[in-house]
């Protein structure tokens, strides 16, 4: 799979801003979600290659997010890598549990963000 469209599901403007810099200045075409809900929304509207999914936001978190990803047989084949501040490894089990690909914590190092990307190609 070559990942070329990224949706970036995350509520804080500072985070999605940095978030979107790096992957734009590495040539991938940025689509950006506010919440759990518009991201939701929005995969099925733009079918983006990857998403990178914020966990704690209000309304529906990251984990309702993904699992809903994971589950929905014309989504499921998207893979997800959830972006976070929270970094105790139950967090990543259980995000993984939720049918994450991937779990990256913030703040986000450009190279390793980067590197899991590359990873799933």
């Amino acid at each position: 799979m070559i990942v070329r469209t990224i949706l970036v599901v995350d509520d804080s403007p500072t985070d999605r801003h940095i978030i979107s810099s790096i992957l734009i200045q590495n040539g991938y075409q940025v689509d950006i979600a506010e919440s759990g809900e518009e991201g939701v929304a929005k995969i099925k509207e733009i079918n983006p290659d990857l998403i990178l999914m914020d966990v704690v936001m209000p309304g529906m978190n990251g984990y309702q997010a993904t699992r809903l990803i994971a589950r929905d047989s014309a989504t499921a084949h998207i893979p997800v890598i959830l972006c976070t501040t929270k970094d105790q490894p139950t967090d990543k089990i259980w995000g993984l549990r939720q049918g994450a690909q991937d779990y990256i914590t913030k703040p986000v190092v450009a190279a390793e963000l980067l590197q899991k990307i590359a990873n799933l190609n």
